[in-house]
This record gives structure tokens, sequence and C-alpha cells, in this order.
């Protein structure tokens, strides 16, 4: 276990999951551990990992699945949001979240989950507050300036970054098939982090313009049949036959009398 905390904290040290903000709400200062020079507040990662595994035991411990709400409003968590319904079995909530989902009896979609995660307090202020209406418990991903009314998990990390949001849902749901029995904690998880990754579609867009261009095949040059090989070649043979033949003129016939000088009185230049 000491190795799979070593290894995943050295996985949010390079995802950038210690990075918080400048601000620091009063309720988060027991996860801060230190504050650089600029300003910026450092989480402390061990307390963060404690608090992963204490998150995956409460999904873990939910019979159903599909009683579990995952909502993120915030575009760098919707892809992460997906994949951990995937692996996980809960009901994934990504983009705008509609008001009276958990309190609005009349509405299709209302819902009565028996926990709720949310990416971030503030841009899903609204869950949290219906949640608190329906008395349903709440786990958040909270950076060092989150407000922690309604929360009764909360995750200390950068919630800002695309990768550490996918990181954090990543071993989130890791843990869950761990302790469900799903996963063998020797084997490990043959996922990678990266199919988590929030994604540009401007993004994915250009690159596969590029992909078209670089496949485009090359303009190959050939030589015309019969063309300038042979003419070389050609070129070369009437060359070699000219050679030994007497040069036309006068101007190999050394043994020609001179030319007559010019007459007085004219033009001699």
């Amino acid at each position: 276990m000491a190795l799979t905390k070593e290894e995943d904290v050295q996985m949010m040290l390079v995802c950038k999951t210690h990075l918080g903000t400048r601000n620091c709400d009063y309720r988060m200062k027991r996860y801060v551990f230190r504050r650089t020079v600029d300003g910026i507040h450092i989480i402390h990662l061990g307390k963060s990992w404690e608090k992963i595994m204490v998150a995956a035991r409460v999904i873990a411990a939910i019979e159903n699945p599909a009683d579990i709400i995952v909502a993120s409003q915030r575009p760098y968590g919707s892809r992460a949001v997906l994949k951990f319904s995937q692996y996980s079995g809960a009901n994934a909530t990504a983009g705008r979240w509609m008001p009276g989902t958990l309190t609005n009896q009349i509405t299709t979609k209302y819902l009565e989950p028996r926990l709720l995660i949310v990416t971030d307090p503030r841009t899903d202020s609204q869950a949290l507050k219906e949640a608190s209406y329906a008395n349903i418990p709440v786990i958040a991903l909270c950076d060092t300036d989150s407000p922690l009314e309604n929360v009764d998990i909360a995750i200390p990390s950068n919630n800002k970054g695309k990768e550490s949001i996918a990181l954090l849902y990543w071993l989130l749901a890791r843990e869950v098939q761990y302790l469900r029995g799903t996963l063998n904690r020797a084997s490990g998880w043959d996922i990678m982090v990266d199919s988590f990754f929030w994604r540009d579609p401007e993004e994915l867009d250009n690159k596969q313009e590029e992909e078209q261009e670089y496949a485009k095949p090359a303009e190959t040059w050939t030589a015309p049949a019969g063309g300038a090989a042979d003419s070389w070649e050609a070129g070369a043979a009437g060359g070699d036959s000219s050679w030994d033949a007497p040069a036309t003129g006068g101007g190999d016939d050394w043994s020609a009398a001179p030319a007559p000088a010019a007459e007085e009185g004219g033009q001699n230049w």
C-alpha cells in the first residue's frame, strides 16, 4: 500500500494536483502544506490521497451504483465524469445542471440518488443546494478557495486543471473497483489516465487535418519513356563518331596562302 501511495502522489505532482490558488478558505487551511513566494497555496497531497481513499469507501458502500450522481458543469471535468461513470456504474451529469433535478418531482429528469459527487462546489452550487434540501451526502473536489457549505467529504486538490481533474477521477474509479473486487491490486489497472483527459474539439479537428495532409501520397518524378536517358546515350554515341571525322572549313588548312594585304589608301584596321 505504501508503494501505491508513493506512486499516486508522484502522479499527482506531475498533474499539478498540489497547486492551489492565491486565496484560501479558512476551512481549507488544514489541507494547505505551505505557501509559495508568489502567494500560491500548496495542497498537502498526503491528505488528498487519504480523502480519496475515504471517498472510495463511501462510493463502494452503496449497493446500487446507479444511485450515485457525478456532476460537472466545468468543461474540463466533463470527459472525466463520463469515464468515471463508465467504470463505476454511476450516473453522469456533464454540462449544465437542470434545476430541480433533486427537488422538483414533476420533472421527467427527477432523481433520488444516495450520493452526489461534484467537481467544483462553486461551479456546481445549484446541485449542492438541492442536495442539502434532499439530505443527500456530497463528495466534492475542493480547491483552497472553495466554499465547504453542504460538503460532507472534501478532497483537497486542484479542480481547475484538466490533468488534475482527470487523475482524481481515475484514482477514484480504480480504488472503487479494488474495493468491489472487480480488480486485483496485485495486477493493477491497465486503463491509462490519458483516457480521462478533456480534449478540445478544435484541437482534435486540427490534428485530423494535419494527419490528412501528411497522409497524402508524395509526388514522385518519373522520367518519360525514351526521354532523357536515351537522348544522352544517343548524343554520346554521335559525339564519339564525330571525333574522327575531318573538320569542315579552312580552319585546319595551315598550308594555305595568307590573305592579301589591304590596298594602300584603304582603311587598315
